[in-house]
């Protein structure tokens, strides 16, 4: 059961680091955009993905583990 429950946080440490760089690159997106509806869109995602980040953050809580981000190699 461990190897599965390792599984599941490696799982989520890159899950975290992905939802993070989002977090920080679509401010930067949505401040680029030109057209209403996509800047728009952009700030809508940054909420949904922020939420995200703190279910995750409940996960690793959940588990007894630290909320740490790691790189996926993919």
């Amino acid at each position: 059961m461990d190897q599965l429950r390792d599984l599941l946080v490696d799982d989520l440490q890159d899950l975290l680091h992905a939802e993070t760089q989002l977090v920080q690159a679509l401010p930067k997106m949505a401040e680029a955009a030109n057209n209403p509806k996509l800047k728009e869109a952009f700030e809508k995602h940054l909420q949904q993905t922020e939420g995200h980040v703190v279910r995750l953050k409940q996960a690793f809580e959940l588990l007894g583990e630290k909320a740490q981000a790691k790189p996926c190699k993919a």
